[in-house]
């Protein structure tokens, strides 16, 4: 299924994946868009105090959206838990369209360079690649720590 995603207004939106978008903020109002563009399932990795009294569950739940919330609030949860959870849903989704958004799509992209090292067996180089593909800036030099820990 191709997804015509030209019409949402959403900050940094990218494919980085078949059927795999990252994005910013999604507003109230582009929501029902997303569902309208053929979303199926959103992931949202803002913590709650970012969504500025926006409850995205109820109106993902109203619109028919599968809805997940996978809050990463900083530095301290890019780790090997939050990157196997992302790998489940993602593996639950399956080939359906998701659209994995934060605040800027920083902390998304630095999630899956994450999964793509730790969880797929690639490179740093790759992961990284990876990483910025689904929005991947500023993290990056944590991220990169992160990685030759490992």
């Amino acid at each position: 299924m191709t997804l015509d995603v030209t019409t949402l207004s959403i900050p940094n939106l990218m494919q980085g994946a078949p059927n795999q978008f990252s994005a910013g903020f999604v507003s109230p109002e582009t929501m029902a868009d997303v569902k309208a563009c053929g979303f199926t399932h959103v992931i949202d990795m803002l913590p709650e105090h970012e969504h500025g009294g926006f409850d995205e569950a109820a109106l993902a739940a109203e619109l028919g959206l599968y809805y997940v919330h996978l809050p990463i609030v900083g530095g301290h949860d890019l780790n090997r838990h939050n990157a196997e959870a992302l790998d489940a849903l993602l593996a639950s989704v399956g080939e359906t369209p998701v659209l994995v958004h934060c605040m800027s799509g920083n902390r998304v992209g630095a999630l899956f360079a994450l999964r793509g090292f730790w969880l797929n067996g690639m490179s740093v180089e790759e992961a990284l690649a990876e990483g910025r593909r689904f929005g991947l800036t500023k993290l990056e030099p944590l991220v990169v720590q992160l990685l030759q820990q490992a």
